[in-house]
Protein backbone atom coordinates (compact mmCIF):
# COMPACT_ATOMS: atom_id res chain seq x y z
CA UNK A 1 0.00 0.00 0.00
CA UNK A 2 1.28 3.46 -0.90
CA UNK A 3 1.92 5.94 1.87
CA UNK A 4 0.27 9.36 1.93
CA UNK A 5 3.66 10.90 1.15
CA UNK A 6 4.12 8.68 -1.91
CA UNK A 7 0.63 9.53 -3.16
CA UNK A 8 1.21 13.26 -2.62
CA UNK A 9 4.46 13.17 -4.54
CA UNK A 10 2.78 11.33 -7.41
CA UNK A 11 0.03 13.96 -7.55
CA UNK A 12 2.59 16.76 -7.54
CA UNK A 13 4.49 15.11 -10.37
CA UNK A 14 1.29 14.76 -12.41
CA UNK A 15 0.48 18.43 -11.88
CA UNK A 16 4.02 19.45 -12.82
CA UNK A 17 3.91 17.41 -16.02
CA UNK A 18 0.47 18.69 -17.00
CA UNK A 19 1.30 22.33 -16.35
CA UNK A 20 4.53 21.89 -18.26
CA UNK A 21 2.40 20.93 -21.25
CA UNK A 22 0.01 23.82 -20.69
CA UNK A 23 2.88 26.31 -20.59
CA UNK A 24 3.62 25.45 -24.21
CA UNK A 25 0.02 26.04 -25.31
CA UNK A 26 -1.93 29.21 -26.09
CA UNK A 27 -4.85 30.55 -24.06
CA UNK A 28 -7.27 29.30 -26.72
CA UNK A 29 -5.76 25.81 -26.61
CA UNK A 30 -5.85 25.71 -22.81
CA UNK A 31 -9.46 26.86 -22.65
CA UNK A 32 -10.36 23.70 -24.52
CA UNK A 33 -7.83 21.64 -22.58
CA UNK A 34 -7.42 21.25 -18.81
CA UNK A 35 -6.02 22.84 -15.69
CA UNK A 36 -5.64 19.77 -13.55
CA UNK A 37 -3.79 16.52 -13.35
CA UNK A 38 -6.47 14.42 -15.02
CA UNK A 39 -6.57 13.25 -18.61
CA UNK A 40 -7.64 15.80 -21.19
CA UNK A 41 -9.92 13.77 -23.44
CA UNK A 42 -13.16 15.64 -22.72
CA UNK A 43 -12.08 18.68 -20.73
CA UNK A 44 -13.56 22.09 -21.53
CA UNK A 45 -11.93 24.68 -19.33
CA UNK A 46 -14.24 27.53 -20.42
CA UNK A 47 -16.66 26.42 -17.69
CA UNK A 48 -14.16 27.77 -15.15
CA UNK A 49 -12.38 30.79 -16.61
CA UNK A 50 -13.22 34.45 -15.94
CA UNK A 51 -12.38 37.29 -18.31
CA UNK A 52 -9.26 39.28 -17.43
CA UNK A 53 -9.00 41.30 -20.63
CA UNK A 54 -10.52 44.52 -19.24
CA UNK A 55 -8.35 44.62 -16.10
CA UNK A 56 -5.56 47.15 -15.78
CA UNK A 57 -2.17 45.45 -16.13
CA UNK A 58 -3.52 42.61 -18.25
CA UNK A 59 -0.86 40.99 -20.45
CA UNK A 60 -2.26 38.72 -23.15
CA UNK A 61 0.85 36.55 -23.44
CA UNK A 62 0.69 35.86 -19.70
CA UNK A 63 -2.95 34.75 -19.78
CA UNK A 64 -3.11 31.00 -20.34
CA UNK A 65 -6.80 30.80 -19.45
CA UNK A 66 -6.22 28.63 -16.38
CA UNK A 67 -8.01 30.56 -13.63
CA UNK A 68 -11.43 30.17 -12.04
CA UNK A 69 -11.85 33.69 -10.66
CA UNK A 70 -10.37 37.18 -10.47
CA UNK A 71 -8.75 37.27 -7.01
CA UNK A 72 -6.81 40.47 -7.67
CA UNK A 73 -10.13 42.32 -7.98
CA UNK A 74 -11.01 41.36 -4.41
CA UNK A 75 -7.55 41.42 -2.82
CA UNK A 76 -7.58 45.03 -1.58
CA UNK A 77 -4.03 45.58 -2.84
CA UNK A 78 -2.64 49.03 -2.06
CA UNK A 79 0.14 51.14 -3.54
CA UNK A 80 3.50 49.92 -2.22
CA UNK A 81 2.27 46.48 -1.11
CA UNK A 82 4.31 43.32 -1.38
CA UNK A 83 2.09 40.75 -3.10
CA UNK A 84 2.74 37.01 -3.42
CA UNK A 85 0.93 34.96 -6.08
CA UNK A 86 0.72 31.22 -5.43
CA UNK A 87 0.80 29.18 -8.62
CA UNK A 88 1.70 32.20 -10.73
CA UNK A 89 1.79 30.43 -14.10
CA UNK A 90 2.90 32.72 -16.92
CA UNK A 91 2.49 35.77 -14.67
CA UNK A 92 -1.02 37.01 -15.42
CA UNK A 93 -2.17 37.73 -11.85
CA UNK A 94 1.27 39.08 -10.94
CA UNK A 95 1.14 41.70 -13.68
CA UNK A 96 -2.39 42.73 -12.74
CA UNK A 97 -1.28 42.97 -9.09
CA UNK A 98 1.72 45.10 -10.09
CA UNK A 99 -0.55 47.60 -11.82
CA UNK A 100 -2.18 48.20 -8.43
CA UNK A 101 0.87 47.94 -6.14
CA UNK A 102 2.77 50.30 -8.45
CA UNK A 103 6.45 51.04 -8.87
CA UNK A 104 6.98 51.11 -5.11
CA UNK A 105 5.37 47.74 -4.59
CA UNK A 106 6.80 44.28 -5.14
CA UNK A 107 5.23 41.17 -6.62
CA UNK A 108 6.58 37.65 -6.19
CA UNK A 109 5.16 34.73 -8.14
CA UNK A 110 5.73 31.15 -6.98
CA UNK A 111 5.16 28.22 -9.29
CA UNK A 112 5.99 24.52 -9.19
CA UNK A 113 6.73 24.16 -12.91
CA UNK A 114 10.00 25.10 -14.58
CA UNK A 115 8.37 25.95 -17.92
CA UNK A 116 5.85 28.27 -16.28
CA UNK A 117 8.62 30.08 -14.41
CA UNK A 118 10.61 30.50 -17.63
CA UNK A 119 7.57 31.84 -19.48
CA UNK A 120 6.72 34.27 -16.67
CA UNK A 121 10.29 35.56 -16.44
CA UNK A 122 10.37 36.09 -20.21
CA UNK A 123 7.13 38.06 -20.02
CA UNK A 124 8.46 40.22 -17.16
CA UNK A 125 11.68 40.88 -19.08
CA UNK A 126 9.78 41.99 -22.19
CA UNK A 127 7.77 44.39 -20.04
CA UNK A 128 10.94 45.60 -18.29
CA UNK A 129 9.35 45.09 -14.88
CA UNK A 130 12.03 45.35 -12.20
CA UNK A 131 9.75 44.79 -9.21
CA UNK A 132 8.20 41.49 -10.32
CA UNK A 133 10.08 38.25 -9.73
CA UNK A 134 9.28 34.58 -10.11
CA UNK A 135 10.56 31.76 -7.91
CA UNK A 136 10.22 28.07 -8.53
CA UNK A 137 8.94 26.26 -5.46
CA UNK A 138 6.35 24.17 -3.70
CA UNK A 139 3.40 25.99 -2.14
CA UNK A 140 3.61 23.53 0.76
CA UNK A 141 7.17 24.75 1.42
CA UNK A 142 7.48 28.24 -0.03
CA UNK A 143 10.86 29.72 -0.96
CA UNK A 144 10.11 32.82 1.11
CA UNK A 145 11.00 34.15 4.54
CA UNK A 146 8.21 34.65 7.06
CA UNK A 147 6.27 37.89 7.47
CA UNK A 148 7.13 39.36 4.06
CA UNK A 149 3.80 39.71 2.22
CA UNK A 150 1.08 42.28 2.69
CA UNK A 151 -1.24 40.32 0.39
CA UNK A 152 -1.31 36.78 -1.00
CA UNK A 153 -3.39 35.87 -4.06
CA UNK A 154 -3.95 32.59 -5.87
CA UNK A 155 -6.16 31.50 -8.76
CA UNK A 156 -7.44 27.93 -9.07
CA UNK A 157 -4.29 26.35 -7.64
CA UNK A 158 -4.73 25.38 -3.99
CA UNK A 159 -7.34 22.74 -4.86
CA UNK A 160 -4.57 20.90 -6.73
CA UNK A 161 -2.26 20.89 -3.69
CA UNK A 162 -2.35 17.53 -1.82
CA UNK A 163 -1.83 18.99 1.66
CA UNK A 164 -4.09 22.03 1.75
CA UNK A 165 -3.60 22.60 5.48
CA UNK A 166 0.15 22.85 4.99
CA UNK A 167 -0.32 25.21 2.05
CA UNK A 168 -2.52 27.54 4.10
CA UNK A 169 -0.12 27.28 7.06
CA UNK A 170 2.66 28.42 4.72
CA UNK A 171 0.45 31.26 3.48
CA UNK A 172 -0.03 32.29 7.12
CA UNK A 173 3.73 32.15 7.72
CA UNK A 174 4.73 34.38 4.79
CA UNK A 175 2.09 37.03 5.48
CA UNK A 176 2.92 39.98 7.70
CA UNK A 177 0.85 40.37 10.86
CA UNK A 178 -2.31 42.14 9.75
CA UNK A 179 -1.82 40.94 6.16
CA UNK A 180 -4.46 39.09 4.21
CA UNK A 181 -5.12 36.80 1.28
CA UNK A 182 -7.74 36.53 -1.46
CA UNK A 183 -7.78 33.24 -3.35
CA UNK A 184 -10.08 31.82 -6.00
CA UNK A 185 -10.55 28.07 -5.94
CA UNK A 186 -12.87 25.17 -6.75
CA UNK A 187 -14.88 23.53 -3.97
CA UNK A 188 -17.72 21.05 -3.67
CA UNK A 189 -21.02 21.53 -1.87
CA UNK A 190 -22.84 18.34 -0.92
CA UNK A 191 -22.17 14.81 -2.11
CA UNK A 192 -21.98 14.50 -5.88
CA UNK A 193 -22.78 11.08 -7.35
CA UNK A 194 -19.43 9.29 -7.67
CA UNK A 195 -19.70 8.82 -11.42
CA UNK A 196 -20.67 12.43 -11.94
CA UNK A 197 -17.72 13.70 -9.91
CA UNK A 198 -15.28 11.53 -11.90
CA UNK A 199 -16.81 12.73 -15.15
CA UNK A 200 -16.60 16.34 -13.94
CA UNK A 201 -12.89 15.84 -13.21
CA UNK A 202 -12.43 14.69 -16.79
CA UNK A 203 -14.53 17.54 -18.18
CA UNK A 204 -12.93 20.30 -16.09
CA UNK A 205 -9.57 19.38 -14.60
CA UNK A 206 -9.71 21.86 -11.70
CA UNK A 207 -12.41 19.75 -10.07
CA UNK A 208 -9.70 17.18 -9.40
CA UNK A 209 -8.57 17.62 -5.81
CA UNK A 210 -11.49 19.84 -4.83
CA UNK A 211 -12.85 19.31 -1.32
CA UNK A 212 -16.05 20.28 0.46
CA UNK A 213 -16.52 24.04 0.90
CA UNK A 214 -17.07 23.71 4.66
CA UNK A 215 -13.86 21.68 5.02
CA UNK A 216 -11.95 24.20 2.91
CA UNK A 217 -13.07 27.13 5.09
CA UNK A 218 -12.44 25.11 8.26
CA UNK A 219 -8.82 24.43 7.26
CA UNK A 220 -8.26 28.18 6.78
CA UNK A 221 -9.53 28.87 10.30
CA UNK A 222 -7.57 25.96 11.80
CA UNK A 223 -4.20 27.42 10.77
CA UNK A 224 -4.98 30.72 12.51
CA UNK A 225 -6.67 33.01 9.98
CA UNK A 226 -9.42 35.38 11.09
CA UNK A 227 -12.30 37.17 9.35
CA UNK A 228 -12.68 34.36 6.82
CA UNK A 229 -15.14 35.57 4.19
CA UNK A 230 -16.44 34.22 0.87
CA UNK A 231 -16.17 37.26 -1.39
CA UNK A 232 -17.66 35.66 -4.50
CA UNK A 233 -19.26 32.33 -5.33
CA UNK A 234 -20.46 30.96 -8.65
CA UNK A 235 -21.80 27.58 -9.64
CA UNK A 236 -19.83 25.64 -12.25
CA UNK A 237 -22.42 24.41 -14.74
CA UNK A 238 -21.72 21.06 -16.34
CA UNK A 239 -23.41 20.41 -19.71
CA UNK A 240 -26.52 18.27 -19.91
CA UNK A 241 -24.73 15.58 -21.95
CA UNK A 242 -22.49 14.94 -18.94
CA UNK A 243 -25.33 15.06 -16.41
CA UNK A 244 -27.53 12.74 -18.49
CA UNK A 245 -25.02 9.93 -18.13
CA UNK A 246 -25.64 9.75 -14.39
CA UNK A 247 -28.93 11.49 -13.58
CA UNK A 248 -32.54 11.24 -14.72
CA UNK A 249 -34.36 14.29 -16.10
CA UNK A 250 -35.95 15.01 -12.72
CA UNK A 251 -32.62 14.49 -10.93
CA UNK A 252 -30.91 16.89 -13.38
CA UNK A 253 -33.52 19.54 -12.63
CA UNK A 254 -33.11 18.97 -8.89
CA UNK A 255 -29.31 19.08 -9.19
CA UNK A 256 -29.35 22.34 -11.18
CA UNK A 257 -31.73 24.05 -8.78
CA UNK A 258 -30.45 22.59 -5.53
CA UNK A 259 -27.54 23.50 -3.29
CA UNK A 260 -25.34 20.52 -4.22
CA UNK A 261 -22.74 21.19 -6.86
CA UNK A 262 -19.30 22.38 -7.95
CA UNK A 263 -18.50 26.00 -7.15
CA UNK A 264 -15.81 28.57 -7.79
CA UNK A 265 -15.25 30.62 -4.64
CA UNK A 266 -13.08 33.61 -3.88
CA UNK A 267 -12.14 33.57 -0.19
CA UNK A 268 -10.62 36.35 1.93
CA UNK A 269 -8.92 35.95 5.32
CA UNK A 270 -6.57 37.92 7.57
CA UNK A 271 -3.52 37.06 9.64
CA UNK A 272 -4.25 38.57 13.07
CA UNK A 273 -2.25 41.62 14.08
CA UNK A 274 -1.69 40.20 17.56
CA UNK A 275 0.41 37.13 18.28
CA UNK A 276 -2.36 34.73 19.18
CA UNK A 277 -1.91 31.89 16.70
CA UNK A 278 0.84 29.45 15.63
CA UNK A 279 3.29 31.10 13.27
CA UNK A 280 2.46 34.70 14.22
CA UNK A 281 5.89 35.36 15.66
CA UNK A 282 7.97 33.18 13.32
Amino acid sequence: MKTTQETSEQLKQLVKEKYGQLADQSKDQNESSCCGATGCGTIDYTVMADDYTQLKGYVATADLGLGCGLPTEFAQIKEGDTVVDLGSGAGNDCFVARSIAGENGKVIGIDFTEKMISKARANAEKLNYKNVEFRQGDIENMPLAGNVADVVVSNCVLNLVPNKKQAFAETFRVLKKGGHFSVSDIVLVGDLPEGLQKSAEMYAGCVSGAIQKNEYLSIIKQVGFANVTVQKEKRINLPDEILQEYLSASEINEFKNGSTGIFSVTVYAEKPSNCCAPGCCD
